[in-house]
């Protein structure tokens, strides 16, 4: 080998070392792969008003959670009030419109031919993902892994949920790419230590930038090719 060509090599496996190499993608499910958040803040508004209308954005208090955490919070020891409002969820749940963001299904897929693991780690439950398999059949198989409410015992902002999906795919948190948009959700993605995409579906840009390493407003346009750009 000659000279001009060992420091070529030597060159290329110091860059090598330093670029990240990201193996799997997880995604929230509310205001990133689903347009729903519209839909919940109008609901969650409502029941703020009518229980704690003291309390101003009572959805933007609560999103990330799950309603576990939020009857602990906000209605301990009121089994007649949680009743009341799991029916009233339950009902929205099966009207409302569960439509995709903006070129997330194509994205997924691009990343899934790519072998890029995906799954889904969302507060919602299982009861709630029946309306969303309900929509959209294809669902369950966009992902290799969906962990809802019941997989974790501690909600957004702990880092719980991310760090089992890591757990599960046995990869690094390093490896690990987030797609958040509410400000739980992005506090637990980083306290995981992962890197995180931030989508301003929800709140706006300026909002969430400091809680994130990169901000999109959608998945138009994004794919394999783009995702180890920004993120390799």
């Amino acid at each position: 080998m000659q000279k001009y060509e060992y420091f070529l090599y030597l060159w290329h496996i110091n860059l090598l070392n330093k670029v990240k190499m990201y193996t799997t993608a997880l995604f929230d499910l509310d205001g990133v792969i689903l347009d729903t958040e519209p839909q919940y803040t109008i609901l969650w508004d409502q029941i703020g008003e009518e229980y704690y209308p003291e309390l101003k954005h009572f959805a933007h208090r609560i999103k990330g959670q799950t309603l576990v955490q939020i009857f602990e919070m906000y209605f301990r020891n009121n089994d007649a009030v949680q009743r009341t409002i799991t029916n009233r969820i339950n009902e929205y749940e099966r009207e409302m419109q569960y439509h995709y963001i903006l070129g997330v299904k194509e994205f997924i897929e691009d990343l899934r031919q790519h072998q890029i693991n995906t799954a889904v780690v969302t507060s919602s439950n299982l009861a709630k993902m029946k309306n969303v398999y309900r929509n959209h059949p294809e669902f369950g198989r966009l992902f290799d892994k969906i962990l809802t409410s019941e997989d974790f015992l501690k909600s957004k902002p702990h880092p719980d949920c991310y760090l089992q999906a890591a757990a599960n795919f046995q990869v690094p948190v390093s490896e690990c790419v987030v797609f958040e948009d509410s400000i739980n959700g992005l506090k637990a993605a980083k306290a995981a230590n992962m890197t995180v995409c931030g989508l301003s579906t929800t709140l706006p840009a300026s909002e969430i930038s400091s809680l994130c390493d990169v901000v999109i407003p959608h998945f138009k346009g994004f794919d394999y090719p783009k995702f180890r750009s920004m993120f390799g």
